[in-house]
């Protein structure tokens, strides 16, 4: 059970520019932390309170569940943050000219299948996921590994930039046999240190809708 992507307009639409900065670095908090450290219902609760500000009473009718029991969850799940010591000051920081360029790069080497080059911008620990299917890789080594096999059918895809949860995002559109190119998967990437530490390829055609993107793209 996965957090899906959320588009950066419905974050905070029409919202102060400050606000809105704020919005961005909780939807990225939350989101990073629960895919990395939360069972289900702990990330659940921990996106509906603290990001999308529902009231407990409203979170517990849509998990059917108590009140009580809303609120223990996100006990449970700040305290297993502040384990981690997970917290806005260590978010990543808003893109800047380094990272736009290294952004850059990721498009031209995917768009080009060039998996030597897609390696080398990766950190050697950096992990890689494919929600909805139980597919987990950790480490550049295993993730070119995976292109030269499976990851292969990607090979003469199409991505453009979007931004999801708050983090640099692409939407990834695959090579049709029989002409143009379908929706495949939204690409949602964290960066550290000049590299990219991860990329979560969320594989959900209905997803593009969201994000005001066609299902189809012309030869």
């Amino acid at each position: 059970e996965w957090i899906e992507p959320i588009p950066e307009n419905l974050i905070a639409p029409e919202r102060d520019p400050a606000d809105l900065a704020v919005e961005r670095e909780s939807i990225r908090l939350a989101f990073v932390a629960a895919l990395q450290h939360l069972p289900a219902r702990q990330r659940a609760v921990l996106i509906l309170r603290e990001v999308l500000r529902w009231e407990a009473s409203e979170v517990a009718e849509l998990l059917d569940s108590s009140v009580a029991s809303v609120n223990s969850a996100l006990q449970r799940a700040r305290a297993t943050l502040a384990e981690r010591d997970v917290n806005l000051e260590n978010a990543e920081a808003p893109i800047d000219a380094t990272q736009q360029a290294l952004l850059a790069r990721y498009v031209d080497a995917f768009e080009r299948f060039d998996i030597d080059s897609l390696v080398s911008l990766l950190h050697q620990d950096a992990t890689m996921s494919m929600p909805p299917f139980p597919l987990w890789l950790q480490g550049s080594g295993e993730f070119g590994t995976w292109l030269r096999g499976p990851g292969s059918e990607c090979r003469g895809s199409r991505i453009v930039p979007v931004e999801a949860n708050g983090a640099p995002a692409f939407a990834q559109w695959r090579l049709d046999p029989n002409g143009g190119y379908y929706a495949w998967s939204i690409h949602v990437l964290q960066l550290s240190d000049g590299s990219i530490t991860g990329i979560d390829f969320f594989v959900d055609p209905n997803l593009f809708a969201l994000f005001g993107l066609p299902d189809r793209l012309d030869p």
